[in-house]
């Protein structure tokens, strides 16, 4: 494995490999939030998905990228904790929505607000072209790739 104090940066950093660095930095931030509301980086992740509405079980395997038993599982312990609840899907009566309660909603505000806030401070010395740019490029890339296109 390549050392990280060896590895190009600026200019020299290929696209995908920025990507990779990228991606590792977004978990960071993810894992520092959670770790202070006392919450799975895992947890964040279904707490910021339900923010926009409930979704069923098939979409979040989809979005979360897990396989079923280890998203029933994740379901289990943030709805112990009442920050979500599982309700009958009104078009399929052998489905469930997940949706997060009163105390998983203010939960997930506060999480999704403040990783919002670290990425955005990450981007204060871009000039906003650039942010916008960046902004753009992601956004297409993201509506090209079917099962991240929604989150």
């Amino acid at each position: 494995m390549r050392s990280t104090t060896n590895a190009p940066t600026g200019p020299g950093l290929g696209f995908a490999s920025a990507l990779v660095r990228m991606s590792h930095l977004v978990q960071h931030v993810f894992a520092d939030v959670s770790r202070e509301r006392d919450i799975t980086p895992q947890q964040a992740q279904l707490l910021c998905v339900l923010t926009d509405a409930p979704a069923g079980m098939t979409d979040l395997t989809r979005l979360l990228h897990l396989e079923k038993s280890s998203l029933t599982g994740l379901v289990d312990r943030v709805e112990r904790r009442g920050l979500v609840r599982r309700v009958r899907d009104g078009a399929d009566r052998r489905a469930c929505r997940v949706e997060l309660t009163s105390e998983g909603e203010v939960l997930a505000v506060q999480v999704h607000g403040e990783i919002v806030s670290r990425l955005e401070k990450l981007a204060e010395g871009l000039h906003d072209d650039d942010r916008t740019r960046v902004a753009s490029s992601l956004i297409h890339l993201l509506a090209q790739t079917p099962w991240a296109a929604t989150h």
